[in-house]
């Protein structure tokens, strides 16, 4: 269990105020001249030796990232950062307690990160339905103005940063990294075709990087206190601390930091009281967001929480939001509830989603009620699989990876509802005969 000194984000429950004054008694903002003099090169190093991994999903090395951005950027073409907010992951809520209680900590984060890429400004991109945490962000990004840790010679480095709030309008598909680019040009966000890629040219056709807040805002910390100290928690390809969202069916859902690797069991435990009903009752668990495969109770309870853990158990650690379901749970139903999602979410810009995502969901909807035959079970599975892989950006995979784990893992109540219902022809056919 991480101990509470090894705690990245220590105002994650709001227990002291946001502000400036409160964010510098926590140790923000504590001689981050001396962090930027160490050298941008250096910077970069740093962050890759700690073995910090994209905290939004995909989980890129952040350091290889960052070092994909131009060494010497023309006067025409300036570098940028963008900051992805734009948490609309079903089940995630990591971000959203991270800018409510600890907005400075991005800050700060935004202006290293971007200091070690020579960007010139960071553009934090904020989901739409995020009020509160919107009005929190503008008035510490203006506090960080005020005291001249942004903007022109910020915090005395002689380096000039802008830190600029965008909010977006609640379109999920805005989170895919260059829909978010084509947002914050003014027009409609749509994922654009790689390559090139974002590093080449992204924002206004300029070098940029997209990295997530919990991504950002955990680098200061490890400058403080150096890689090794990172890299000292999980297993290897799989360092650092963690926020873990976890929901459903627990006795205390929460927004936890821990360790990774941590396993399901402990981090269940630990932080949430327990299953509801006890262990016996686990049905499955969605370990990283809707768009990951589901995981049944036998496979995932000792399965260690991180990237490579989870990919054993053919799932995904994703952004950590872990939705736990109990046997009261309509697994059949849960997953055509996120199907509908999926298709309401699309941007129709590519066939195999904009066509798929809409007949996944009806097909969901028939197999819910017993409504269909048993051959479309295996029907349903080829389509996934013609639109997994065959769209410009993920949102196509992410809608077919919730129902194929269902199907690879709850087939029997699939059949045993069509059963029921009286939908299954073959075995009247070979009666017939």
């Amino acid at each position: 269990m991480l101990a509470d000194k090894d705690r990245i984000f220590t105002n994650l429950y709001g227990y002291q105020p946001w502000n400036v004054d409160a964010a510098i008694m926590r140790g923000d903002w504590d001689n981050t001249k001396d962090l930027m003099a160490r050298g941008q090169d250096a910077i970069i190093d740093v962050i890759k030796a700690s073995g910090l991994r994209g905290r939004g999903g995909a989980g890129f090395p952040t350091g290889m990232k960052w070092s994909f951005m131009p060494k010497e950027p023309k006067p025409d073409r300036p570098s940028f950062l963008v900051i992805n907010a734009d948490e609309s992951e079903p089940g995630s809520c990591k971000d959203r307690e991270i800018i409510r209680h600890d907005p400075h900590k991005l800050i700060e984060g935004a202006l290293i990160a971007g200091y070690a890429m020579r960007a010139r400004a960071a553009y934090i991109y904020i989901r739409g339905e995020y009020i509160r945490e919107a009005e929190t962000l503008f008035a510490a990004v203006a506090e960080a103005y005020d005291r001249g840790f942004v903007g022109k010679n910020a915090c005395g480095s002689g380096y000039n940063f802008d830190v600029f709030v965008h909010r977006g309008a609640g379109a999920y598909i805005c989170g895919e990294e260059t829909a978010m680019l084509e947002s914050l040009e003014g027009k409609k966000g749509q994922p654009r075709l790689k390559p090139p890629f974002p590093a080449g040219a992204g924002l206004y056709g300029c070098p940029t990087t997209v990295n997530n807040v919990e991504s950002i805002a955990v680098a200061p910390t490890i400058l403080r206190r150096g890689a090794e100290w990172f890299s000292s928690f999980g297993r290897e390809n799989n360092k650092g601390t963690k926020l873990f969202q976890i929901s459903g069916h627990v006795d205390r859902p929460c927004v936890v930091e821990e360790a990774m690797s941590i396993s399901f069991r402990e981090l269940i435990e630990k932080h949430c009281g327990g299953i509801r009903g006890g262990w016996d009752n686990l049905l499955a668990v969605i370990p990283g967001g809707s768009s990951v495969p589901l995981v049944p109770a036998r496979e995932i309870i000792d399965a260690p929480m991180d990237f490579d853990g989870l990919k054993a158990v053919g799932s995904g650690l994703g952004t950590a939001a872990v939705i736990v379901m109990d046997k009261s749970t309509d697994i059949v139903r849960a997953i055509s509830r996120l199907s509908y999602f999926y298709k309401h979410e699309s941007c129709g810009q590519c066939t195999p989603c904009r066509e798929g995502t809409g007949w996944m969901w009806r097909v969901m909807e028939r197999l819910r009620t017993g409504d269909a035959d048993v051959s479309e079970i295996d029907t349903l599975h080829q389509v996934t699989k013609q639109v997994e892989g065959h769209t410009i950006c993920a949102l196509g995979d992410a809608a077919a990876w919730p129902i194929q784990g269902l199907i690879r893992h709850f087939r029997p109540e699939l059949e045993r509802r069509i059963r029921e219902r009286g939908g299954d022809l073959a075995p009247m056919m070979e009666a017939a005969e």
